[in-house]
């Protein structure tokens, strides 16, 4: 972690990792952006690809942003996008509210989508982010296809829904839990179906119909049974004995991801190594993983991990 104080975060033990491309001959630019903002107020974040810092004003003693945000590779403008919409968290204050928090959220979208979708271009990014306020419930806000994952000794779970193809097919009643889960999980996928500043495809109903302009929500009331309890804007409580992990796709941009994924519950759950640490191995495995596969560039990989002290 660069120039962050590590007690700046109380009771949490935060670690951040970027990198424009695990292997030497993958991707010039690093798209991808984050956010973290401390106890103090003191925001860290990319522009031009390398770290920054800034101060919020009146910043609640003791509260957390963290945040991941990839650009869309495919589309103009991705790494602007992703530093356009960190600028706009930085002008959104703390909250403990869920509500105030997407209200907020819905608002940068719809101003950033106004501002960038002009003569052709749809640029986009992902966006997952985490409030952590002194007391109560985590708030979790969630577009795209980055992540949010628990994990402990036994094995790493995904807290967020994929924004992608094979998800509207399951809104759709098209696809079985277990059809969506080999779609989603044991694949690598560029195709993405919603994504902040972008729009959406989701709610479309029609296969010639144009992006919805906003944002759709998933939540309990239009999810699949199989995938209720895991909306896009929601509280969790977090608790000790888990290393939780906010990342870009690139993170498990492998041929077979599961196998990657399942070994982050040795690679992020040692008690005698710092997250620093943890997150430097990890990236490092991923970087052989890419290298043994013919034709695999990598991508933009960025994650904040964090847990209780």
């Amino acid at each position: 972690m660069d120039a962050h104080d590590h007690n700046a975060f109380g009771p949490f033990e935060v670690a951040v990792k970027t990198l424009c491309a695990p292997v030497a001959n993958g991707r010039k630019e690093n798209q991808d952006n984050y956010l973290l903002v401390d106890g103090s107020g003191q925001a860290q974040f990319l522009r031009d690809q390398q770290p920054q810092h800034t101060q919020y004003v009146q910043w609640p003693t003791g509260h957390l942003r963290l945040a991941i945000l990839d650009g869309m590779g495919g589309h103009a403008n991705g790494r602007v996008t992703a530093e356009q919409a960190v600028a706009g968290l930085l002008d959104i204050p703390a909250t403990t509210n869920i509500g105030s928090l997407s209200d907020a959220l819905e608002r940068l979208h719809h101003r950033l989508h106004t501002e960038l979708h002009h003569d052709g271009a749809e640029p986009g990014c992902t966006l997952t982010l985490l409030e952590i306020p002194p007391v109560g419930p985590a708030l979790l806000f969630h577009v795209g296809d980055s992540r949010f994952y628990a994990i402990d000794t036994q094995g790493a779970s995904a807290l967020t829904i994929d924004h992608v193809p094979a998800t509207r097919l399951a809104l759709l009643g098209m696809l079985d839990p277990h059809d969506w889960y080999r779609q989603v999980h044991e694949y690598t996928s560029n195709q993405i179906s919603q994504a902040f500043v972008l729009g959406n495809s989701l709610s479309v109903t029609g296969r010639h119909e144009p992006l919805g302009a906003g944002l759709f929500e998933l939540h309990d009331g239009n999810l699949p049974v199989f995938l209720r309890g895991k909306g896009d804007r929601r509280t969790l409580d977090l608790h000790s004995g888990y290393t939780y992990l906010l990342s870009s796709d690139g993170l498990w941009h492998v041929r077979q991801p599961q196998p990657f994924v399942q070994r982050w519950s040795q690679l992020l759950t040692r008690t005698d190594l710092s997250l620093d640490e943890q997150l430097d191995q990890t990236f490092a495995e991923l970087s052989q993983r890419i290298a043994a596969e013919p034709n695999n560039r990598g991508d933009n990989t960025t994650a904040i991990a964090f847990r209780r002290r």
